[in-house]
């Protein structure tokens, strides 16, 4: 299994990721449009933060179901925190935040969270 290293611009929320970066999601919601985010969902176990915890703050909206995490100082968002369909933790990297990453490498699936 590799692992991925990511950080936001500063560094001040850095992490390490277990995986096989095998595709990305882009998502067209509210919020996800306008960061531009491409995510990769990994179990939340599979995610280390190699910073304090409390470098990353939070944004929640709507139903409050998912932690939308990003850096205090420079706003970059690394990461989100939610569940799976089946009560799963899980993570949803921000793929522009891992370091030496390929992007046109990786399979790119649009989703529509627009419509949802």
């Amino acid at each position: 299994m590799t692992t991925h290293t990511g950080s936001c611009h500063c560094g001040a929320v850095a992490f390490d990721v277990d995986g096989e970066i095998d595709s990305g999601l882009a998502c067209n919601c509210s919020i996800c449009s306008r960061r531009a985010s491409l995510l990769w969902f990994v179990p939340r176990t599979a995610l280390r933060l190699r910073t304090p915890e409390s470098a990353a703050s939070t944004y929640t909206f709507n139903k409050h179901v998912i932690k939308h995490r990003f850096c205090a100082k420079c706003g970059i968002h690394t990461f989100g925190e939610g569940t799976d369909p089946k009560g799963n933790a899980v993570a949803a990297v921000n793929l522009r935040c891992i370091e030496n990453l390929d992007l046109s490498k990786v399979p790119v699936h649009e989703y529509d969270g627009k419509s949802k």
